[in-house]
């Protein structure tokens, strides 16, 4: 029995020191530790095990630490640490300085977390700074003072610039600027033909116009890709305007037709009124001439008289109607 109890207990001590020793190459990445000091890079395990407390991950602290190290970059730990807390991204920050480092630009540990912490891809910043940009453009519609339309295609070489990629503006603002030169340069043209002959005045006028200040970017130059011509805007204007017109003179056309049509309504309906009232003052004559008959004041011979002149008036005007309707025989 009391073999059989030391045995246990050794076992039981065995298993105890296995578990010890498990959490502690677990929470202590004595494995990272080797690896740094085989670079040369001194860090304590008290300094892994605070990362571990303050839920930083060592790798993505020592790897670039000892990445920057062998490339022959001064940066500390605390430094990487900071910047990883802040949510930078440390690989990324390190990565950027040595690319300066063997391109010979100049550029500190505090800037480049800088720019990556103000979103930027910091390496693709370098590497545009020494292997500049081009940036193509759509087509860019301007109009000549002939009134033709041209359309204009840049590419624009850009190199970042480094001290302005924080809080400068990027790639739209240049192309934006770019092509509101463009619109003006075309604007300006005399005729089509000149912009035709000469492109690269407009990248000249372009480019003299300082239109990366206030950018992250630097432009190195502007090359009209392509040239086009589009429609002829000033003849498509004043065929519109012509239309216009047509339109306006067609209502006061159709106005002043209305109103011949109302006035000539208002004429026929006075007609009409005279009509009616000739009618009305031929009705009372036969009671005028009777009420005269009765009071004496009109005789029957008057009477035949006023029938004679009735019938006369009646010939003339028969005989009037029968020559008007009898055909022409010199048309013949």
């Amino acid at each position: 029995m009391m073999i059989d109890a030391a045995a246990i207990s050794l076992i039981i001590a065995i298993v105890v020191i296995f578990v010890i020793l498990a959490v502690f190459f677990t929470f202590v990445p004595v494995a990272l530790w080797i690896s740094a000091l085989a670079a040369g890079v001194k860090v304590s395990i008290f300094t892994l095990i605070g990362m571990r407390l303050r839920r930083v991950i060592p790798s993505r602290i020592v790897n670039p630490l000892i990445k920057a190290h062998k490339a022959g970059i001064e940066v500390t730990i605390n430094q990487l640490e900071s910047h990883y807390l802040a949510g930078g991204n440390v690989d990324r920050v390190v990565n950027a300085l040595i690319a300066a480092h063997r391109a010979n630009i100049e550029l500190t540990f505090e800037r480049a977390a800088a720019i990556d912490l103000a979103g930027r891809d910091v390496l693709e910043a370098v590497q545009m700074s020494v292997n500049p940009k081009v940036i193509e453009t759509p087509f860019i519609a301007g109009v000549a003072m002939n009134g033709i339309e041209v359309k204009a295609k840049a590419r624009i070489t850009v190199r970042a610039n480094l001290d302005r990629l924080v809080g400068g503006a990027g790639e739209e603002t240049i192309v934006a600027r770019v092509g509101e030169g463009i619109v003006s340069t075309l604007g300006s043209s005399v005729s089509h033909s000149k912009v035709l002959e000469n492109p690269d005045l407009i990248s000249q006028t372009v480019l003299s116009k300082g239109l990366d200040s206030g950018t992250a970017f630097e432009i190195l130059s502007i090359d009209i890709a392509d040239v086009d011509i589009g429609k002829n805007i000033g003849a498509e204007l004043q065929i519109e305007q012509a239309q216009a017109d047509k339109n306006i003179a067609q209502a006061k056309a159709e106005e002043r037709r209305a109103m011949a049509v109302a006035s000539e309504q208002e004429m026929v309906a006075k007609v009409q009124e005279m009509k009616a009232k000739v009618v009305e003052a031929e009705a009372e004559v036969p009671m005028a001439i009777a009420e005269a008959l009765r009071s004496g004041n009109f005789g029957i011979m008057d009477y035949m008289n006023y029938k004679n002149i009735q019938a006369d008036t009646s010939m003339r005007e028969s005989i009037s109607k029968a020559s008007n309707d009898k055909p022409d025989s010199t048309n013949k």
